[in-house]
């Protein structure tokens, strides 16, 4: 292992990259059991022997878009690229769920998307598992998010976001075509800032409104960390994340129904202080 981490080092590969490879390694020498089921390589792995190098948390590049880039985006875009932003952004789903997404996926008139397969990565091809456990979840929509994806699904049946030959897009061909050039040309381009700083855009705001931790971690496909989020039942209540996504809003402009503009949304917390200052 030690010569592979020099060699990996030595090429310019970051240390957070380096330790998920390295990760790989373990598991296959873990998943080679003997015909008792007991590992045939019971193997204590030493980060100072092997000269793991240690990641800098703080150092990692871990770019979000704000509200107004998102806003944006929504207002450049049309058809499935506009509907794509607004999905990631609302919902903090992974690009590869995205993707995935069929129109039997939407449940409770459109304010609930079952979260249940993927996109392959660098294939066309949808499969069953999800990243981890947590990924298979339900996503509850804000009433506004629900009503804009449904003018967009209006008529369409299967995959929501597909080719011309009707096969589910490819992230990084969509990332190539659509959204990098978008960042560039809103100078908002650097390292890091990819499909999943929708994702980590969502969580900020999630936060950012007090959402319930459980729900946020619920819907953020984050497993549970403390007992009190294991015993927690929070998630199974259907009514109570309507109404919290109701709540907690998105914090961005939606297109109108009519035209490529966009109107802004004010969170339901904050209508009331608005309409204060205007008086």
């Amino acid at each position: 292992m030690k010569p592979l981490i020099e060699k990996m080092s030595s090429a310019g590969l970051k240390p957070r990259t380096v330790n998920k490879y390295i990760e790989h390694v373990k598991q296959v020498v873990e998943s080679l059991k003997g015909p008792n089921g007991e590992p045939i390589h019971n193997r204590k792995w030493d980060v100072e022997t092997m000269d793991l190098p240690i990641v800098e948390h703080a150092e990692q590049k871990r770019p979000s878009l704000k509200a107004n880039a998102i806003s944006d985006l929504i207002k450049q875009s049309s058809g499935q690229e506009q509907a794509l932003y607004v999905l990631l952004a609302a919902t903090g789903m992974r690009i590869s769920e995205a993707l995935a997404l069929e129109t039997r996926n939407f449940t409770n008139d459109g304010r609930t998307i079952v979260v249940e397969q993927q996109v392959e990565k660098d294939s066309v091809r949808l499969v069953k598992y999800l990243k981890t456990a947590a990924a298979k979840r339900q996503v509850d929509l804000h009433p506004d998010i629900a009503e804009s994806l449904q003018r967009y699904t209006a008529g369409k049946t299967g995959l929501l976001f597909h080719t011309a030959n009707g096969t589910p897009h490819l992230y990084g061909n969509l990332a190539d075509r659509w959204f990098t050039p978008r960042l560039i040309k809103m100078k908002l381009d650097e390292e890091g800032m990819g499909w999943h700083s929708f994702k980590r855009f969502r969580k900020t705001w999630l936060r950012g409104q007090r959402c319930l931790e459980d729900i946020n971690n619920f819907w953020m496909a984050h497993k549970p960390q403390t007992m009190s989020e294991v015993y927690s039942h929070l998630h199974e209540d259907l009514q109570l994340r309507l109404d919290e996504a109701y709540r907690v809003g998105y914090g961005f402009a939606l297109p109108t129904a009519n035209s490529g503009s966009v109107v802004p949304i004010v969170p339901k917390s904050q209508r009331k202080t608005a309409t204060q200052k205007a008086a």
